[in-house]
């Protein structure tokens, strides 16, 4: 199977946690947090469509300004995700700044950012270059079951942890499905490889019936090619998997409840980022911190039955060969393989 997911861990384990998913196939990316992204090229910030922040610690927020640079005077809109009270701070970043010749752009670069509490709701607001940037069409949202994003290919979810006293979002981004073509099976069908297989493949993920049809136009020799086909004639060309799932954890106490909400929104994930920011001897220090231990980290891992675990957020404290022990403390828990 070819995912459709290439997660980059920006800054490494030991860096601002930042977590840049390409979307193969899709043509946008999507980000998770949003601190010193200075090593992300503007290249791949065009590509970004949806941005989801854990919470507005500077670690985690201080490369809004960057990005907002970037993608001012481009028509885009970027999707922003946060926890309670980020519809405010994303204004007050904004404010904080004098927009006298946004005016001239004839470009409208647009946020539209969402709120969340964990509970099924949210609130959200847009802000427009050409206007200033102020606040506009500001509405309560229902986000059921705590999905953020749901589209035939994909979905986001999140949970609200508790880190000291402040919500903090964990996230999972799930492949609803995965649709592989059986190359040879489309040969017996007279068929060729093309574009209109991403047509077909979002057809099935958007659950058509079997009577839905498409037309596929293909040239051959020189000669216009043409035939009308049901989905139900197309399928047996198809092999449809369950898709990729990461889950997104970090900045989280050490305590029941958080333990509970994590494994639940990052069970069966096939990659899980998590932060392992101290070592066990110094758990009392993350407790003060509210921050996991590596070995926490694993048990979380193996609680949650992932594939693979990617240890994030290490504390500056450690260097050198620490970093790897850091990483040994999750894999004695985790029992599987440490990323």
């Amino acid at each position: 199977m070819r995912p459709i997911f290439r997660p980059d861990l920006l800054n490494g384990s030991t860096g601002d946690p930042i977590l840049f998913v390409d979307c193969m196939f899709e043509r946008r990316a999507l980000l998770f947090d949003l601190g010193d992204i200075r090593a992300l090229p503007p290249r791949k910030m065009m590509r970004i469509s949806h941005a989801f922040i854990t919470h507005a610690h500077m670690d985690h927020f201080m490369g809004f300004d960057w990005l907002l640079r970037i993608l001012l005077g481009r028509e885009k809109a970027l999707h922003l995700f946060g926890p309670p009270g980020f519809l405010a701070q994303v204004e007050h970043k904004l404010r904080a700044y004098t927009w006298n010749l946004v005016h001239n752009y004839l470009s409208n670069f647009t946020l539209h950012v969402t709120e969340v509490d964990g509970k099924g709701e949210g609130r959200r607001a847009s802000f427009r270059c050409q206007d200033e940037f102020r606040r506009e069409n500001d509405e309560a949202v229902a986000c059921p079951e705590n999905v953020l994003l749901h589209e035939p290919a994909i979905q986001v979810c999140c949970t609200m942890l508790d880190h000291g006293g402040i919500p903090c979002l964990a996230y999972t981004l799930q492949e609803q499905a995965h649709v592989n073509v059986w190359k040879n099976r489309l040969q017996e069908l007279g068929l060729p490889l093309g574009a209109w297989l991403r047509d077909l493949k979002q057809a099935v993920l958007r659950n058509e019936p079997d009577q839905w049809q498409m037309c596929v136009a293909w040239s051959k020799g020189g000669v216009q090619q043409e035939r009308t086909l049901r989905l139900s004639e197309l399928k047996p060309a198809l092999h449809i998997v369950p898709g990729q799932k990461i889950a997104y954890v970090t900045d989280a106490a050490w305590h029941e409840d958080n333990v509970a909400r994590i494994v639940e929104l990052a069970c069966n994930a096939d990659i899980l980022y998590i932060e392992a920011a101290f070592m066990e001897r110094d758990a009392e220090h993350a407790r003060r911190k509210f921050h996991l231990t590596a070995r926490q980290a694993g048990k979380i891992a193996r609680a949650a039955n992932a594939g693979y675990v990617m240890p994030l957020h290490f504390s500056p404290r450690y260097t050198g060969e620490e970093k790897a022990l850091l990483r040994a403390e999750v894999a004695a828990e985790f029992g599987g393989e440490v990323l």
